[in-house]
């Protein structure tokens, strides 16, 4: 009883700030649209493939949604999730390039060998070009593709470019993040490098233009140059909300009221990006897509908790497998949903687009078999059964081992040392070391009255590498009962056993330091020859075992260049 009269209290009492509104589509805008006649005659939905519109977030908490009782203004996401689908038991990955790779693959981390941190800019490393991404399936269909943001997933050569990976065009930066104005990101003292990119090439004439302004304003014009006769694909993979926390003035000062810094920062980035939102979908409306287009609206990861992003009152943050790392925010907003205004409970997950996406653009899934992906759209358009039965968030085998797991603890069958975590039906289970586990309440409020969040900092060091919860009964992880049901613990121990079987080895080579912006004209970008590429790929050896000798074979090379960098900037000072 104490938990569902908390949850009430929590999300409703203490949560519901309540949030400023603005009129989410100007009627002078409704009334530019330009209609095509064609469009009006058509006939029910999915006459002709559907035009998809998939928007990605980064970093934004799952408390960062004004339907989610934020105190930040969202009204576009509010308006757009209110007349669509939300997806309220929907799962992405605690980071970056994980969650990335598995929305273009349909495959677990496990499956393409990206199952351990994330691609560095300087690591001969990317998506790998085995695997079919969803922008070729869809090109495949007879989409136009286009892409616009952040990527993230490898570019040590030109094979690993978005461009060759199946889109038409791209706009956007390599690497993991850049700074919203300059477009400079700098992966340690002194490795800094320009990360704006048109196509293959260099973007340099596009300094000094925010990224979220940029962004949206190539869809619109992605849009405005394409027939709306004609199936169209555009990924929009926003900067924001990443750290540097960046926002034209503007945005601040509609939150100067706010105490915590960073928070008013990001809470500024956020209303930003949801206001290109509203302009992608504006535009939508204004060149004749809307009627026949799908939006999906997902987060990357949870929030950064000391970055401003809040993930309350879901436990953890970004980077760990507590719910506040892994549960996201998710929506669907289309004309060709039969079951609109609703909230859905099914469970998804976001290897799911994949095939979700390809299904309704009539697209071919039988030469791609292994996907992890379930074509989840009968449950978002017409409220079916999920055909997702349980998650698999993560297998780790280098992340660093739980001091005080065993292969004991794992009844023999799995060493609870491991970072591992697996969703089956109603059941979470936790092995090694899950990330962070406090409960951050907003950080606008200041003496927290709630004794359960104080009495769980106190106890979160006890030693222990196996948690379990019930998080349809618990969503916010509170009540680990582990001890008391050891027989579920086996039964998902097993899962893992059985999903740790098809792994392959893990993807993550040393970094090189040819990749230096130096040697690339100021900016990051492929630098590896086809046979440095064969060299590092070829001969079958696990990469994982592999990087040891490599750091033997380069630690005279790295010395070199380390001292010619440090000529080269001493020179540019």
């Amino acid at each position: 009883m104490a938990v569902y009269a908390l949850t009430g209290f929590s999300l409703v009492s203490l949560l519901s700030f309540g949030y400023l509104s603005w009129d989410w589509m100007k009627p002078s805008l409704v009334a530019d649209v330009a209609m095509d006649p064609m469009e009006k005659s058509l006939p029910p939905a999915f006459a002709r493939p559907p035009h998809i519109i998939f928007i990605l977030t980064d970093d934004q908490g799952y408390h960062d949604v004004g339907y989610h009782g934020s105190d930040i203004q969202t009204p576009t996401l509010d308006r757009l999730a209110a007349e669509g689908v939300k997806l309220e038991n929907y799962y992405i990955q605690p980071i970056c390039t994980p969650s990335r790779s598995q929305l273009i693959t349909g495959r677990y981390q496990i499956h393409t060998g990206l199952q351990h941190s994330i691609i560095r800019p300087r690591q001969p490393n990317c998506l790998p070009l085995d695997q079919v991404t969803l922008p070729q399936k869809l090109q495949e269909a007879g989409y136009s593709t286009h892409m616009v943001g952040k990527w993230h997933l490898g570019f040590y050569k030109k094979e690993c470019l978005p461009t060759r990976r199946g889109f038409d065009t791209f706009l956007g930066s390599l690497t993991g993040n850049v700074d919203y104005y300059t477009y400079d990101n700098c992966d340690g003292p002194g490795v800094c490098g320009y990360d704006l990119h048109e196509g293959e090439d260099v973007a340099w004439d596009q300094s000094g233009k925010y990224s979220t302004f940029l962004y949206a304003q190539r869809v619109s014009k992605i849009l405005a140059s394409h027939s709306p006769k004609e199936p169209i694909f555009i990924y929009v993979a926003f900067q924001a909300v990443h750290t540097p926390l960046q926002s034209p003035k503007e945005y601040i000062y509609r939150y100067r009221s706010m105490g915590n810094v960073a928070r008013r920062k990001y809470a500024a980035m956020v209303t930003c990006m949801d206001e290109a939102v509203k302009n992608i979908t504006w535009a939508l409306k204004k060149y004749g897509y809307y009627d026949n287009s799908v939006i999906v609206f997902s987060t990357d990861n949870g929030g950064q908790t000391f970055s401003g992003g809040s993930n309350w009152p879901l436990r953890g943050r970004k980077g760990t497998y507590w719910e506040g790392g892994v549960r996201g925010i998710g929506f669907v907003h289309s004309p060709l949903i039969k079951r609109k205004r609703r909230t859905s409970w099914a469970l998804v997950h976001i290897t799911d687009w994949y095939p979700t996406l390809v299904s309704l653009a009539r697209g071919n899934l039988s030469n791609v078999p292994g996907l992890d992906g379930y074509n989840v759209w009968p449950a978002i358009s017409e409220g079916k059964e999920s055909p997702r039965t349980e998650i698999l968030h993560n297998i780790d085998p280098l992340y660093n081992h739980a001091k005080y797991g065993s292969l004991e603890d794992g009844f023999g069958i799995w060493n609870t040392a491991v970072q591992a975590s697996i969703r089956v039906g109603e059941w979470k289970l936790l092995t090694g070391d899950p990330g962070y586990s406090d409960w951050i309440p907003p950080q606008t409020l200041t003496n927290f009255p709630g004794s359960w969040w104080n009495l769980e900092r106190l106890t979160d060091g006890l030693r222990k590498s196996v948690w379990l919860f019930n998080i349809t009964a618990d969503p916010y992880e509170r009540y680990d009962l582990s001890d008391q049901r050891p027989d579920v613990v086996r039964t998902l121990l097993m899962r893992l056993v059985h999903y740790n079987r098809t792994a392959i080895p893990v993807r993550y080579p040393a970094e090189n330091p040819r990749a230096h912006p130096d040697f690339n004209g100021g900016a990051w970008g492929p630098w590896a020859s086809e046979d440095d590429a064969e060299e590092w790929e070829g001969g079958g050896e696990p990469l994982k075992s592999r990087n040891k000798k490599k750091k033997c074979k380069i630690c005279k090379l790295r010395s070199f260049f380390r001292k010619l960098n440090t000529r080269l900037m001493s020179n540019r000072i």
